[in-house]
Formats: C-alpha cells, structure tokens, sequence
C-alpha cells in the first residue's frame, strides 16, 4: 500500500475458496493453502485481537511503533510538548474530575438508598446514575456520539453489547440507567457495588454464584420479569476484545427470556486505546494510560430490538444478534470463544474446525 503495510485480506477462507471455482484439483491450489497457513502462523486471527490494534499513522502517543518519535526533530519537539500536556495538565484534571464522580456516586447513591422504594426513589437514583457518570465521562474527555435513540433499551430488557473496555458500561449509562450484572469485588470496587445496589437493583454475584448458571439464570429471569426494573446490561463476550472484532456470545444471556437490545461500540483509535489487555496491565496501570491519552472517542450505535424466533435455539439467537452488532459497528465477526485470551483450543473444537476445513475442500471440488 502507499503507506507500506500489507494488510491482510479479511475475507473468510470458505468465501475466498468459493471464487475458485475448481472442478479438479490444480497443482497452483496448493500455493492458496500454504498462504493461509503461513499467515495462520505469523499472526493467527485470534491472538491479535487480544492486543491494541495497529495504527496507520502515529497519533503522538506510544502506540504502534515507538520509533517514530524519533522520525524528525520537530515531531520529537510535539511529541515531548504532548507529553507534558497530557500528564502536567490533562492528567490532574480528570483525575479531579474522577475522584469528583467516584465520590458522588459513593455518597449519593448511599443517601438515595436509605428512602423508601417507591417512584421517588427511582427517579433521584437514576439522576445520581446519569449525573456521576457523565462526570465520569468528561474526566476521561469522552466525546460520544449515540445513533438511532428511538432504540434505546427499555426496561424489562436485557442491554447486549460487544466488549472493548471496563469504561463501555460508562459510555452507555451516559445515556440511560442500566442495572449491572457481575461478580462481587473487594477493594474501591466492592464499595462502589455496595452502595449503588442499595439505589438500583444492581444484581451482583458471589464467586460461588456464578459457578452455578442455573442460579444466575434464574435471578436474571426474575429481574426481567419486572417490567418496572431498569433493562439490565450484559457484556456476552465475558472479556474486553481490542476494538477490531465481536467474538462468541455466551448463550445464557439469550436463555432467559424478553427482548434483547442490541449495542454496537467502536472507538476512534486515533485519539486513545480504549481496550484493556488485562493479561498485561492492571486495572491502575490501564486507567492511567486512558487518562494519559488525547481523549475517548466513540461512536454508538442502537439497534432495533430482536426476539428470539421460534424454533431458534439461545446459541443460533446470539449468533444472530452477534452479526447485527458486527455489521453495524464494521467490526470482524469471529466464532472464536474470548476465553482463548487465557485458555488453549479445546481438542473437541479443533477436530471440528478440522472437519469444516475438509468439507470445504471437498465441496469446491479441491480434493479429487
């Protein structure tokens, strides 16, 4: 390309195999296939999606080739001005901003709890939600721009969205009041989790609970069930992917029943790297290089609400509303389960890919 990279075409193998159109096997077939498994090894499809993607061009920050601050003088000159912006005076600020947020949410939440439940109660629990998270929003410089509002979730569904970052749940309730689901914390978080549950009917899980799916599922039903209760929002990759893809959506979101409102997110790249790689920075180590970056900068996109379909299984369900955000937010769909971010393939699933691998051979007529 002008710019010297080769990128690499994003077209799906059975696709690409299609176009060939073979009735008989030809010697040159084989220079396709190697092809592939030259990229598979080099950089395979799903381990790059566990990293911040590449960028273009260098956007003044650390990413993507760290030589190129050194290209030329003058940009070494805007690159140290930079530097000194973002942490001399970007970083105090928002981490006021934050403190300011956190702080808010700690105390008004824990205020609101203490009154009845009733209409009252939600209200100021739903301005404290939106009020500390647009604090929240602005001490990370957010600009977002939100699409199609007259989808927005409605209460008595259940939110889905794809998953770059622990801040996409800031994002939406920037817009509207969600009920969150996950895991008991300890620390600063579990404080946080403590008192907002005692506002909104949050639904938290001891370690023990989530082993068990029947209890989640259970708890979740009934909390759909109540159509008075805020749309609970849902993350069904189970793990942050870096901004380029949507990986498998685990089906117990789509067994419980009720509408599913689908989310697309996708950041600009340019300005930060909203992904967090866990696997390599703590959660202090990823909030200061978001707070260090330029500015958070998303785009966000709701979708018409879906039902499952009858006769259609929760996994065939999620594959569905899994496309629908892809195709939305240009982002790569993959099958590829998130937790490959911290597990090995099972044998089971390469012995399948192995079978759909030689019955696309077989079909397009490579194999005589």
């Amino acid at each position: 390309s002008s710019q010297g990279i080769i990128e690499r075409d994003e077209t799906p193998m059975e696709k690409e195999i299609a176009r060939l159109h073979r009735v008989n096997f030809e010697f040159s077939d084989i220079f396709y296939f190697c092809r592939k498994g030259f990229e598979a090894i080099v950089e395979d499809e799903v381990t790059q999606r566990f990293s911040s993607e590449e960028l273009v061009s260098w956007n003044l920050l650390t990413r993507t080739n760290v030589n190129f601050h050194y290209i030329s003088l003058r940009l070494t000159v805007v690159w140290v001005i930079g530097v000194v912006v973002r942490y001399c005076f970007l970083l105090p600020l928002r981490f006021t901003l934050a403190a300011i947020g956190i702080t808010s949410m700690i105390v008004g939440t824990t205020m609101v709890g203490q009154l009845p439940n009733g209409s009252m109660k939600n209200y100021l629990s739903e301005v404290v939600h939106l009020t500390c998270s647009r604090i929240l929003v602005r001490a990370l410089s957010g600009t977002i721009r939100y699409h199609n509002r007259e989808n927005k979730p409605q209460k008595g569904g259940i939110c889905v969205a794809n998953h770059t970052s622990p801040i996409d749940a800031i994002i939406l309730t920037n817009d509207g009041c969600y009920a969150m689901v996950g895991q008991v914390h300890g620390g600063l978080m579990g404080v946080i989790q403590r008192a907002t549950v005692k506002a909104c009917p949050h639904v938290w899980f001891e370690r023990s609970e989530m082993k068990d799916r029947h209890l989640v599922t259970q708890r979740l039903r009934e909390h759909v069930a109540d159509k008075n209760k805020l749309p609970i929002l849902i993350f069904p990759e189970g793990t942050c992917i870096n901004n380029t893809s949507v990986m498998m959506f685990k089906k117990g979101s789509f067994e419980i029943g009720g509408t599913i409102y689908p989310v697309a997110i996708k950041y600009d790249p340019q300005f930060g790297d909203a992904f967090w790689n866990s696997s390599k920075f703590n959660i202090v180590s990823y909030l200061l290089r978001i707070m260090t970056s330029w500015a958070i900068v998303c785009n966000v996109w709701y979708l018409p609400p879906m039902v499952r379909k009858e006769g259609e299984d929760a996994v065939q369900f999620a594959n569905r509303v899994k496309s629908a955000i892809a195709r939305q937010g240009g982002l790569t769909e993959l099958p590829w389960d998130g937790g490959l971010k911290r597990a090995k393939v099972k044998d089971t699933f390469k012995e399948e890919q192995q079978k759909n691998y030689s019955k696309m051979l077989v079909r397009n007529g490579s194999i005589g």
